[in-house]
């Protein structure tokens, strides 16, 4: 059996078209679970009315501390061997359910298995579809990639609509981190791929709808979300064995150069502009630092890339040197 298990608050937008996707799977080996928490809209109204009709439908409502506490509860109350996690605003694929019950046949257990995600915009609009098809730790922590559609995309899996698991996984690395709001999905999945046998499919599973107003969209557009997945990112790389770290490090500068040079074939107008902005960044920082110190010749660190830094403190040098001449000169 699959366990399905949507947490949700106040969401009687999607709820009911939620319940109907995976009613319409029309996979008779499922439990859908509803893990509310406390919704004050028409949310619990709209639960109870299919739950009347569709016995696969099981559902809680009480106060809870967040999406993380809700799918805790949710795997507790879960009777099935495989676990999915589905948002309420997000959707599979037809008939995907039946299919992944049959790729879990021959797997060993815990098996983490993973497909691709659409994802869609507020006007129904395909932004870009997410292919991780590199899944080793090492793999994850790059954060960036290029796809095969040629496209530049996330390394881990964007949605949980696209991933599917064995229960008897949270056994190995626990459930999901009761004070994370944001970024449980990835921790999750940090986890997981070190100890689970993790295979990826070249097939579309998942829908994620990035709409305003949702939390993900939000957190993304200000900035924060890429400081927490960064943060993150940073916290488990120093669990990993140094040549790992190492590793780590050598290929995020490799993708860095990777991608520059794909941003700037496909936007080569913008390559004069960029360098231009890079350097004067550099040369502002390195001049208000030596306005401070006075040393001109060794200027303090800065978490500008070695490149700039190396051309910002040649600059200064040069400059030095002919400030120095001039007074020479004079004298």
């Amino acid at each position: 059996m699959i366990s399905i298990i949507t947490p949700v608050y106040n969401g009687e937008k999607f709820i009911e078209s939620c319940l109907e996707n995976v009613i319409n799977q029309n996979f008779a080996e499922v439990e859908h679970i509803i893990a509310d928490g406390g919704s004050t809209d028409k949310t619990i109204d709209i639960i109870k009315h299919y739950a009347n009709q569709y016995p696969h439908i099981r559902w809680i409502s009480e106060k809870d501390q967040g999406q993380s506490d809700a799918m805790n509860k949710g795997i507790a109350m879960a009777q099935g061997a495989i676990i999915g996690i589905l948002n309420v605003d997000d959707f599979y694929e037809p008939n995907v359910l039946s299919h992944i019950s049959e790729l879990f046949t021959n797997l060993p257990e815990p098996s983490l298995i993973v497909g691709n995600c659409n994802m869609w915009d507020h006007r129904n609009n395909l932004i870009q579809i997410n292919k991780p098809k590199r899944l080793r730790p090492v793999d994850l922590l790059m954060e960036k990639q290029i796809n095969d559609d040629g496209m530049i995309d996330v390394t881990f899996p964007v949605n949980p609509s696209a991933y599917f698991y064995h229960k008897s996984l949270h056994q190995k690395i626990g459930v999901y981190k009761v004070e994370e709001h944001y970024v449980m999905d990835i921790d999750f999945l940090l986890k997981a791929v070190k100890v689970a046998n993790v295979k990826y499919f070249n097939e579309l599973w998942g829908n994620f709808r990035y709409y305003p107003g949702t939390k993900t969209f939000d957190d993304s557009i200000d900035g924060t979300s890429q400081t927490r997945i960064q943060q993150l990112f940073k916290e488990y790389a120093k669990t990993l064995p140094l040549i790992k770290q190492w590793e780590v490090h050598l290929n995020r500068i490799m993708i860095f150069i990777t991608l520059r040079i794909f941003y700037f074939s496909q936007y080569p107008q913008r390559l004069p502009q960029s360098i231009h902005n890079r350097f004067m960044k550099s040369i502002s920082y390195f001049n208000h630092k030596t306005a401070i110190t006075g040393d001109l010749t060794h200027p303090p660190a800065t978490k500008t890339s070695p490149v700039w830094r190396y051309a910002a403190r040649l600059l200064l040098f040069i400059k030095s040197r002919r400030e120095i001449e001039v007074i020479s000169t004079n004298d």
